[in-house]
Protein backbone atom coordinates (compact mmCIF):
# COMPACT_ATOMS: atom_id res chain seq x y z
CA UNK A 1 0.00 0.00 0.00
CA UNK A 2 1.51 3.72 -1.03
CA UNK A 3 0.54 6.43 0.90
CA UNK A 4 1.01 9.75 -0.42
CA UNK A 5 3.25 12.48 1.57
CA UNK A 6 0.00 14.35 2.71
CA UNK A 7 -0.95 11.23 5.01
CA UNK A 8 2.52 10.42 6.07
CA UNK A 9 2.28 14.03 7.09
CA UNK A 10 -0.38 12.98 9.17
CA UNK A 11 1.15 9.76 10.51
CA UNK A 12 3.91 11.78 11.56
CA UNK A 13 1.72 13.93 13.06
CA UNK A 14 -0.30 11.65 14.96
CA UNK A 15 2.79 9.85 16.47
CA UNK A 16 4.42 12.73 17.36
CA UNK A 17 1.26 13.77 19.40
CA UNK A 18 0.93 10.38 20.63
CA UNK A 19 4.27 10.61 21.32
CA UNK A 20 4.19 13.89 23.49
CA UNK A 21 1.17 12.06 25.76
CA UNK A 22 3.46 8.74 26.31
CA UNK A 23 6.28 11.13 27.68
CA UNK A 24 4.14 13.05 29.64
CA UNK A 25 2.40 9.63 31.27
CA UNK A 26 5.92 8.52 32.27
CA UNK A 27 6.33 12.14 34.16
CA UNK A 28 3.57 11.55 35.55
CA UNK A 29 4.14 8.25 36.92
CA UNK A 30 8.02 9.42 37.92
CA UNK A 31 6.49 12.12 40.02
CA UNK A 32 4.30 10.02 41.70
CA UNK A 33 6.61 7.67 42.76
CA UNK A 34 8.49 10.64 44.25
CA UNK A 35 5.58 11.82 46.01
CA UNK A 36 4.74 8.77 47.64
CA UNK A 37 8.59 8.87 48.71
CA UNK A 38 7.73 12.30 50.48
CA UNK A 39 4.71 11.12 51.72
CA UNK A 40 6.61 7.86 53.51
CA UNK A 41 9.58 10.48 55.18
CA UNK A 42 6.62 12.48 56.30
CA UNK A 43 4.72 9.56 58.29
CA UNK A 44 8.48 8.12 59.53
CA UNK A 45 9.86 11.47 60.86
CA UNK A 46 6.37 13.82 62.10
CA UNK A 47 6.59 11.86 65.45
CA UNK A 48 9.31 12.52 66.26
CA UNK A 49 11.49 15.15 68.20
CA UNK A 50 12.34 18.63 66.11
CA UNK A 51 15.96 18.25 67.87
CA UNK A 52 17.09 14.81 66.88
CA UNK A 53 19.06 14.48 64.74
CA UNK A 54 18.60 12.90 60.92
CA UNK A 55 20.05 13.21 57.42
CA UNK A 56 19.11 14.21 54.15
CA UNK A 57 19.72 13.62 50.48
CA UNK A 58 20.67 16.71 49.11
CA UNK A 59 22.02 16.83 45.57
CA UNK A 60 23.79 13.41 46.30
CA UNK A 61 25.66 14.85 49.32
CA UNK A 62 23.64 13.39 52.92
CA UNK A 63 23.58 16.47 55.06
CA UNK A 64 22.93 16.18 58.94
CA UNK A 65 20.07 18.24 60.17
CA UNK A 66 17.57 18.16 62.58
CA UNK A 67 13.72 16.85 62.18
CA UNK A 68 12.56 20.32 62.58
CA UNK A 69 15.05 21.43 59.98
CA UNK A 70 14.09 18.63 57.52
CA UNK A 71 10.20 18.00 57.68
CA UNK A 72 9.25 21.58 56.24
CA UNK A 73 11.69 21.26 53.65
CA UNK A 74 10.24 17.72 52.75
CA UNK A 75 7.02 18.98 53.23
CA UNK A 76 7.35 22.02 50.62
CA UNK A 77 9.00 20.13 48.12
CA UNK A 78 5.72 17.59 48.48
CA UNK A 79 3.23 20.51 48.11
CA UNK A 80 5.31 21.38 44.57
CA UNK A 81 5.29 17.64 43.32
CA UNK A 82 1.38 17.64 43.53
CA UNK A 83 0.98 21.52 42.01
CA UNK A 84 3.12 20.04 39.16
CA UNK A 85 1.25 17.06 39.14
CA UNK A 86 -2.19 18.72 38.87
CA UNK A 87 -0.48 20.82 35.51
CA UNK A 88 1.10 17.97 34.38
CA UNK A 89 -2.41 16.18 34.16
CA UNK A 90 -4.20 19.01 33.15
CA UNK A 91 -1.95 18.54 30.30
CA UNK A 92 -2.23 15.13 29.54
CA UNK A 93 -5.80 15.47 29.62
CA UNK A 94 -5.92 18.39 27.21
CA UNK A 95 -3.07 17.21 24.81
CA UNK A 96 -5.00 13.51 24.99
CA UNK A 97 -8.35 15.16 23.89
CA UNK A 98 -6.53 17.18 21.07
CA UNK A 99 -4.95 14.17 20.04
CA UNK A 100 -8.88 12.18 19.59
CA UNK A 101 -10.17 14.75 17.87
CA UNK A 102 -7.04 14.54 15.41
CA UNK A 103 -8.29 10.68 15.26
CA UNK A 104 -11.56 11.19 14.51
CA UNK A 105 -10.86 14.04 12.33
CA UNK A 106 -8.40 12.30 9.54
CA UNK A 107 -10.29 8.83 10.79
CA UNK A 108 -6.89 7.48 11.88
CA UNK A 109 -7.42 3.24 13.16
CA UNK A 110 -4.53 2.21 15.22
CA UNK A 111 -3.88 -1.59 14.52
CA UNK A 112 -4.98 -3.89 17.23
CA UNK A 113 -6.49 -0.90 19.27
CA UNK A 114 -10.23 -0.34 18.15
CA UNK A 115 -10.32 -4.42 17.64
CA UNK A 116 -13.36 -5.05 19.27
CA UNK A 117 -15.84 -1.84 17.57
CA UNK A 118 -14.11 -2.63 14.08
CA UNK A 119 -16.27 -5.01 12.06
CA UNK A 120 -14.47 -7.95 10.47
CA UNK A 121 -13.02 -6.99 6.94
CA UNK A 122 -15.34 -7.17 3.36
CA UNK A 123 -13.58 -8.35 0.35
CA UNK A 124 -16.52 -6.58 -1.73
CA UNK A 125 -16.00 -2.74 -0.18
CA UNK A 126 -12.42 -2.90 0.92
CA UNK A 127 -11.46 -1.66 -2.68
CA UNK A 128 -12.60 2.30 -2.37
CA UNK A 129 -14.60 3.32 1.05
CA UNK A 130 -11.39 3.41 3.27
CA UNK A 131 -10.22 6.90 3.06
CA UNK A 132 -8.44 6.64 6.77
CA UNK A 133 -4.94 6.59 7.64
CA UNK A 134 -3.94 3.08 9.04
CA UNK A 135 -0.94 3.91 11.57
Amino acid sequence: MQTNPEQQQIVRQFQAMRSECNELVQKIGELEIEQNEHRLVIDAVSGLDAGRRCYRLVGGVLVERTVGEVLPAVRKNLEGIEQILKTLNASLLQKDKALNEFKVQHKIRVMGEDEDEAPAPQAKSSSSSSSGVLV
